[in-house]
């Protein structure tokens, strides 16, 4: 896994793998970056608070004051979540779910008549024309009745076919599947492989034109509602030719075409009811007049889709978070330990008060970036990639610390607690299905990268040749003409701000509240700090950089944390200033910034002060044999087989084992 930050070119079209098998793309370090950075979206039209701060420059005006939604569609979106409140009571169990490790197909057809399916579809397609603020409340309402069911609809909406057509596909596209996707039919979304994850450039799935039509060959795996899909959103690769540009290409899919099987319904750790599956095509025939968007595309349109895709994750940790301090809140003060409550003791009083803060400024950034993305002012798509990565670690670590607090009770499960009397509280479900979020849509060290390539953006473009070994003297000498420009106006304005300044941001520090403005200030000078520390980074390491992926991850968990203290003081005086809970809000703000400094503190040490070096050394150790002895005196519990399964193009073998929903 290498981080894409180098600037290149397009590359050439693999055919094969170093065996020479087809469909197996051989694919180098190089070419692999280059169709990562092909694929992403290069230019920023809009300003973005995010990649401000990462450039040191801390843009409070483009955060606050807090966007507000319209009063209609506020109206709209609040009357949904009142019905949508009372299907989730009365039509969702949960447990039943985890038991069965299936969504019944009557909760299925409850929330299509609903209109749940098309919560992001607009009306005059069927849909409910929700904003993105309401969506991710909806999401998160319905994720705390039921992980599986929130999932489904996350993944039919968000990633599935709707999203796409909605920002790429032709009128005809819309008018043909919209309405379909509104009410009655599931999407899923069929990009990953058996032996290609987040490094696409290697994938297989092929799509050969064939006079008005394509025929698709390969198989997909993990296609979350793949099982019960009725549309699908594949990405496939079309052959180069010399009258066609080929590539990664998105097709909209009919789920019961001939030559498709879903060959297996997988089972994981957590979200038993989820549909995901192996899906195989085999000499599958798809109209042409249903690619989205041009040959090639293909990849641009899926990162482009999870700019406002992944806030849907974040939104269903935010109601974990509520649900994990409910429980704890409950049980803390019920549970007695040497006389008191746990929760007087300090050992839980700091769980509660983190999984309290850390839930207030979860939401805090949930809520801002879908209300920007709902205003369509701000490029946001380094602050949903911001939001899916803290949130499904922050997320994480609530349901540890619940269970943690639970005691014997949160390894205990719902149905064993609910057997000998007690209150059948499913922590330990909630550890378990919670455990994805840091890997679906972007695991965290992918997102790392992905951030840090935005976040170094603006020196790429202006110094990027000059830490690429392929250019020429020349324009190497071009480079660096344009960075001693660009640095000679930038690095001064880094020395000094208004963080600096005792009185900036006042208006954060009202009478009788804790002092917001204190937060403020350390965020902008810290968002100097951080810019700083990158561009030391490049000078020192260069063309190295790419590979300092410890340091990266690091640059990126400090502008996530300095973004969520800026979102959850915005939040803060946001309810202050409208009367809701302002005083209660300043000090779960107050809480929460004084708990990240304590992490932003420890990770600007990390940045020079680690084991990265010596950690290479240990693991080019461990893969050469060095430490095998170490492994000895155990039993390998693992079965026989393959670590990655046979993915070859051909006709399945299997029972199509695909379940429509009717």
């Amino acid at each position: 896994m290498t981080a894409p930050l180098n600037k290149t070119q397009s590359p050439g079209q693999p055919e094969s793998n170093k065996h020479g098998e087809p469909g197996k793309p051989k694919v180098t370090e190089q070419e692999a970056r280059q169709v990562a950075e092909a694929a992403r979206e290069q230019d920023w039209r809009k300003p973005s608070f995010a990649k401000e701060l990462f450039l040191g420059r801390f843009r409070l005006d483009l955060i606050h004051p807090h966007p507000l939604p319209d009063a209609e569609a506020a109206r709209r979106g609040e009357e949904f979540l009142s019905r949508l409140h009372d299907f989730c009571e009365t039509r969702i169990d949960g447990a039943l779910i985890e038991r069965e490790a299936r969504i019944p197909d009557e909760t299925i057809n409850g929330l299509k008549e609903l209109g749940a399916l098309g919560m992001k579809i607009d009306v005059k397609y069927g849909g409910l024309g929700l904003t993105q603020v309401y969506y991710n409340k909806a999401l998160a309402l319905v994720g705390s009745a039921s992980p599986a069911v929130g999932a489904l609809l996350s993944a039919h909406q968000s990633i599935g076919v709707p999203q796409p057509l909605k920002l790429f596909g032709t009128q005809e596209q819309k008018d043909t599947f919209l309405p379909r996707l509104a009410r009655t039919d599931i999407s899923a979304f069929l990009l990953t492989e058996p032996d290609v994850g987040s490094d696409p450039a290697r994938l297989a799935t092929s799509a050969v034109p064939d006079g008005d039509s394509y025929i698709l060959d390969g198989v997909k795996l993990w296609t979350t509602n793949g099982v019960v899909a009725d549309l699908l959103v594949v990405m496939a690769r079309v052959p180069r030719t010399d009258e066609r540009k080929g590539g990664i290409t998105a097709f909209v899919v009919e789920a019961d075409s001939p030559g498709i099987t879903v060959e297996n319904r997988n089972a994981f750790m957590g979200l038993r009811g989820l549909e995901n599956g192996v899906t195989r095509f085999h000499q599958v025939r798809v109209p042409a007049a249903n690619r989205i968007g041009p040959e090639g595309a293909g990849l641009k349109i899926a990162l482009t889709t999870l700019n406002t895709g992944r806030l849907s994750l974040p939104a269903m940790c935010v109601g974990a978070g509520k649900w994990c301090l409910k429980i704890a809140r409950e049980w803390s003060g019920e549970r007695e330990q040497w006389g008191r409550p746990v929760a007087k003791h300090e050992a839980v009083g700091a769980k509660i008060s983190f999984i309290a803060a850390t839930t207030f400024a979860l939401e805090a950034v949930v809520d801002l970036s879908s209300q920007m993305a709902d205003e369509d002012r701000n490029d946001i798509r380094i602050e949903a990639a911001l939001a899916k990565l803290y949130g499904s670690e922050m997320g994480w670590l609530m349901a540890d610390e619940l269970v943690q607090i639970r005691g014997g009770r949160g390894f205990e499960t719902a149905d064993s607690l609910a057997a000998r009397g007690e209150r059948p509280v499913p922590a330990e479900q909630m550890l378990r299905d919670m455990r994805i979020n840091r890997i679906f849509e972007g695991s965290t060290e992918i997102m790392h990268l992905l951030i840090a390539r935005e976040a170094v953006d603006a020196h790429l473009s202006v110094a990027g040749d000059l830490i690429d070994p392929e250019k020429s003297l020349s324009d190497k000498a071009k480079a660096g003409a344009q960075a001693t420009a660009f640095y000679a106006r930038w690095l001064p304005k880094l020395v000094a701000g208004p963080g600096g300044l005792p009185g900036t941001y006042a208006a954060f520090h009202p009478d009788g509240h804790p002092d917001l403005a204190t937060h403020l200030r350390y965020v902008e000078r810290s968002a100097r700090k951080l810019a700083r520390s990158t561009f030391y980074a490049m000078s020192r390491w260069q063309g190295k950089m790419e590979t300092k992926q410890g340091f990266l991850g690091r640059i990126v968990d400090i502008g996530a944390e300095l973004f969520a203290m800026s979102a959850a003081c915005v939040r803060a005086e946001l309810l202050r200033s409208t009367g809701a809970n302002g005083r209660e809000a300043y000090q779960l703000a107050d809480a929460f910034c004084r708990q990240s400094r304590v992490r932003v503190e420890e990770l600007f040490g990390r940045l020079w002060n680690n084991t990265d070096d010596l950690d290479r050394k240990v693991v080019s150790g461990v893969l050469s044999g060095t430490y095998t002895w170490l492994e000895q005196g155990i039993i390998d519990p693992s079965g026989e087989g393959a670590w990655i399964a046979d993915a070859t193009p051909g006709p399945s073998g299997k029972d199509n084992l695909r379940r429509p929903i009717r």
